[in-house]
């Protein structure tokens, strides 16, 4: 039995114990945004997490899904979110960097060691934390999605060396701590949409820019920037939350089937996320593109001590750093 098959299993034996908390009430549609495509694996996970909820309250709450950037952009449904007008949300961290001071930790460059290292910190009291964060402004964090390892790609040479990134103009999100990074290797930051990457790459008004496999493959970026650079200098999640005004609206036994819906979609992610990457990294190797995969990635790490410093900025702030530099 797959992991997904146990997965299934598993909320049809709780579906029955679950509905019966549920409280009657008017029907619910939670209208849900993500920036990526429809077939992508956040956009599943959550019309995973719509199905379940719908079988379990007989269809009275269901979530419809509106991928491919259809209500904008990362940092315009953030704004839906807060105010209301959007109910359920997928984003990456870094746009919230600048909301939610302790969204930016697990966003610094290079603090996880490993894909396993970070989910046992974001599945565990440290994310938690940092969810909880995000409440005072206006959102409720409901789980964190895998993306992956984050690396530079370019079209102009292969990055073996900080010093190889010296006067790259590379696209960064919206986010100072990105742009810190960059500039702290060398390179020239240029904040922009995700949207418009192709084609700036494909013009040359930007050199580079920096993300996962399936997001490198899947705006076909591989085909107009042929180097790819495995330094993985972030391996920060994603974040999948709600708004804090249509959460306080719902019942606390709506909530609760909320979270346990989101918390099952979870591992019904990762295990599409896995497959989703290792296809990808097929389409790319089979492209011909130039890997770089053995990064000596010590001299990337050693440049970003002005970056810690620049947003690791209050006693609690270092704790949570601290805490997850010292897990094993």
């Amino acid at each position: 039995m797959t992991p997904v098959t146990r997965l299934s299993a598993l909320a049809a034996a709780t579906a029955v114990g679950l509905f019966m908390t549920a409280a009657s009430a008017d029907d619910i549609v939670f209208r849900a945004a993500d920036t990526h495509d429809a077939d992508y694996p956040t956009v599943q996970a959550v019309d995973y997490m719509g199905q379940l909820l719908s079988d379990w309250t007989s269809g009275r709450i269901t979530i419809e899904t509106f991928p491919g950037r259809q209500l904008g952009e990362e940092r315009d449904t953030i704004e839906q979110t807060i105010i209301g007008a959007l109910d359920i949300n997928r984003v990456n961290l870094a746009p919230l960097n600048n909301i939610v001071p302790e969204t930016a930790i697990p966003s610094l460059p290079y603090i996880f060691r490993s894909i396993d290292h970070m989910h046992r910190a974001m599945d565990g009291e440290i994310g938690q934390q940092i969810m909880a964060a995000l409440e005072p402004h206006g959102m409720v964090g409901l789980a964190f999605y895998d993306s992956g390892a984050r690396s530079f790609y370019n079209t102009v040479r292969p990055i073996n060396s900080p010093e190889d990134m010296e006067g790259l103009r590379i696209r960064v999100q919206n986010s100072d701590l990105f742009v810190s990074m960059v500039e702290a290797l060398g390179a020239n930051a240029t904040p922009m949409e995700f949207g418009q990457v192709y084609d700036a790459l494909r013009t040359g008004v930007i050199d580079g820019a920096e993300n996962n496999w399936p997001s490198y493959e899947s705006t076909r970026h591989f085909e107009v920037a042929n180097y790819y650079t495995l330094d993985q200098h972030s391996l920060s999640p994603e974040i999948l939350m709600m708004s804090k005004i249509v959460w306080d609206g719902l019942s606390e036994s709506d909530q609760d089937l909320v979270m346990k819906a989101a918390a099952l979609s979870v591992p019904y992610m990762r295990e599409l996320w896995d497959a989703r990457v290792a296809a990808s990294r097929d389409v790319v190797v089979g492209n011909g593109n130039e890997i770089v995969e053995e990064v000596d990635k010590q001299p990337f790490i050693d440049a970003m001590g002005p970056v810690y410093e620049q947003f690791v900025t209050t006693p609690e702030l270092q704790d949570l750093v601290d805490r997850i530099q010292a897990m094993p």
